[in-house]
């Protein structure tokens, strides 16, 4: 089946869905419900996955874009978590979405601030880091393993460095995504090529015991789904669906720095936390020349937003740890944007940033919610909510196999193609590339129109913000968006 989304196709299954009744509908959109769609449609069962607003309209398009193998878990003691981030991590590099995955070094600048103590410490983290590669069995040639460097290396992976006191570096790999929403529309469209009915602007009102009344937002008709079992994976929205689930929302703020601010910067870092054993910034060099910095992990309080905003305190936080390792100060004139995702976190006591990642499936009420975890553990995350959705529905179906379905465009690449084209999109970048070409007027950060109407056609985008937003991250600084704005609507109209 193809696996192109575009309003013409929703606009058809919203229709096919009305009329039939299904044995999955999965609420929510992002990494987790999209791949819980993936899942279920690659088992053979009929499925919907709607979503209120978009693909990756919440928190997994707020990420620091890293596919982790668990080393801060390892840290806590708690080994499962570590090396099932590590299994996964290994499954995204090397079978379903290497296209969109690849190893990143990261430098551990050794400062003053970082006693010899602590920096034995971090080396045999990484060094056990590197055990769950091997017991992951993710070949070394995707993910070297760690070192340390001296001073004179370290500086030629980051100039921006303060020369003085530097003793050198520790040099870690783990995975990181070139784009995390585009993560979600290749887990959407597979599941769309897998049959499964994938609705955005869809919004659900209520659970029914027998599926959903929703309403679609750009009409404002509301309608039932009928569906043998729900899956409710909106994330930190769960428990307005589910009111049995407790969580305990964290804010991850990111800053977004103009490129050119850190030149030089080959490496990610990792910068200790003043008064903290196991917690770092990062410093995130982007392709575009931009830099994020994230990240932090704040409680927050009563409801919870669409979009969240990143207080000036957190800007004030991140640009202090920041500043406490480079040569030149970032002034905060220098902050083009930023971001803050929120963590779906199960309630218990102490801070936010001691809290399990660890994942549930809670199958009470007229639901199976799905929350916790990471980014990086989506599809197993998905696995286990429609293992669960089997067995409550007693639904016919297999075990299951995403750890094997590769992601749309992680076939072979075709040669001959401009890097950004080919890294982009991945084996279906012949195609995309002819849309470059014949409308080459760019837009910002080296896209072009046919970039975005390749989005409109394929990737479900169906307005402004679906382009600007998530299937680029042009709207990141608001100078770009309204530079952008006039394209975007001319591609719009011509769809």
């Amino acid at each position: 089946m193809d696996s192109s989304l575009n309003a013409r196709r929703r606009s058809y299954e919203l229709g096919v869905v009305a009329a039939e009744r299904l044995d999955v509908l999965v609420v929510g959109l992002g990494a987790t419900g999209a791949g819980s769609a993936l899942d279920a449609a690659s088992r053979g069962l009929s499925v919907a996955a709607i979503d209120a607003h978009d693909l990756a309209f919440g928190t997994s398009r707020w990420s620091s874009k890293m596919v982790h193998g668990g080393l801060r878990y390892l840290a806590k003691g708690q080994v499962d978590v570590a090396y099932e981030s590590a299994v996964e991590r290994g499954i995204l590099l090397r079978k379903t979405a290497p296209h969109l995955v690849k190893a990143h070094p990261y430098l551990l600048p050794l400062t003053p601030a970082v006693s010899r103590r602590q920096a034995a410490l971090v080396m045999s983290g990484y060094r056990l880091g590197d055990g769950l590669r091997t017991a992951a069995r993710t070949p070394r040639r995707l993910l070297p393993g760690p070192t340390r460097l001296g001073a004179a290396r370290a500086h030629t992976l980051a100039p921006v460095l303060e020369r003085e006191g530097l003793r050198g570096g520790l040099l870690s790999w783990d995975g990181r995504l070139l784009d995390d929403a585009r993560l979600v529309v290749a887990l959407a469209r597979t599941a769309a090529g897998h049959g499964a009915r994938v609705l955005t602007r869809c919004r659900a009102l209520r659970l029914t015991g027998e599926g959903a009344e929703v309403r679609d937002e750009l009409t404002g008709e509301e309608f039932t789904i009928r569906a043998r079992v729900v899956i409710n994976a909106t994330g930190v929205w769960a428990g307005g669906l589910d009111p049995a689930v407790r969580l305990r929302p964290s804010r991850g703020s990111h800053l977004v720095l103009a490129a050119g601010t850190l030149p030089g910067l080959i490496a990610g870092m990792h910068v200790p936390i003043p008064g903290e054993t196991n917690r770092f910034a990062l410093v995130l060099p982007q392709h575009d020349g931009r830099v994020y910095v994230g990240l932090t992990d704040e409680p927050v309080d009563g409801p919870v937003p669409d979009v969240p905003e990143v207080p000036a305190e957190d800007v004030r936080t991140l640009l202090e740890v920041l500043n406490g390792i480079l040569e030149t100060q970032v002034t905060p004139e220098a902050v083009a944007g930023a971001y803050a995702g929120l963590r779906p976190l199960l309630a218990a006591d102490g801070r936010t940033a001691d809290l399990s990642r660890r994942h549930t499936v809670v199958s009470d009420g007229d639901a199976i919610t799905v929350v916790g975890g990471k980014l990086t553990t989506y599809r197993r995350m998905a696995e286990d909510a429609v293992d669960r959705t089997i067995t409550v529905g007693g639904l016919d179906a297999g075990s299951s196999r995403t750890n094997r379905i590769p992601l749309v465009g992680a076939g072979p690449q075709p040669g001959g193609l401009p890097a950004r084209v080919a890294e982009r999109y991945g084996s279906e970048a012949a195609e995309a590339y002819e849309l470059v070409k014949a409308h080459p007027e760019e837009v910002g950060l080296g896209l072009t129109k046919g970039d975005l109407l390749w989005s409109v056609r394929h990737e479900g985008a169906l307005d402004e913000a679906d382009l600007l937003d998530r299937r680029t991250r042009i709207g990141l600084v608001a100078a770009d968006r309204d530079h952008a704005l006039p394209a975007t609507r001319d591609v719009l109209a011509e769809g």
